[in-house]
């Protein structure tokens, strides 16, 4: 019961994964988008099922439906940086689809995201019992590491057009 979430993970990938493969022909868009799936797999992995990642090991977290904190702030701890820096890809992604989307409403939709984050989890730790903790810092976290994704994907793209521009002078 408590893989449940798991098997659908996988079976939404490798169905995802072979749509891809069949459909996709340009090799470069092909392995961006089965690159980006490879993540957003792991990520729907640690983030919805029993497995756990500590930064240095993977182990599965016992059966309990997990605790909640809404408001004692830890931003300082090394699990509120790994989260940054796990969501950075995710804000990339987002920017990458969505160009047009501002700075701020990616900041909104960081939080949005997160906070749908913690309240899945919440909802399949009582269901599936996979000992989960809805967390505020979480929340936080989630939402700065897209922002800083989609820093980094206006910084890239600013850049590479500046070396175009200069290519396309000479």
């Amino acid at each position: 019961m408590r893989y449940i979430p798991l098997l659908f993970i996988l079976t939404i990938a490798s169905c995802l994964g072979l749509t891809i493969f069949n459909f996709v022909k340009d090799f470069e868009k092909r392995r961006f988008n089965l690159i980006s799936l490879i993540y957003l797999t792991f990520l729907a992995t640690i983030l919805f099922t029993p497995i756990s990642f500590d930064g240095s090991s993977v182990y599965l977290m016992p059966a309990g439906v997990g605790q909640v904190n809404l408001h004692q702030l830890d931003i300082w701890e090394l699990g509120f940086a790994e989260n940054i820096i796990l969501t950075v890809p995710l804000g990339f992604l987002i920017k990458y689809y969505l160009p047009k989307i501002s700075i701020i409403s990616m900041a909104l939709a960081g939080f949005l995201i997160g906070g749908l984050i913690e309240t899945a989890q919440f909802f399949l730790s009582h269901i599936f019992l996979i000992n989960r903790t809805s967390d505020i810092n979480d929340v936080i976290a989630n939402a700065l590491g897209i922002i800083v994704g989609t820093i980094l994907l206006i910084v890239y793209e600013k850049i590479t057009e500046k070396s175009t521009s200069k290519q396309s002078h000479i």
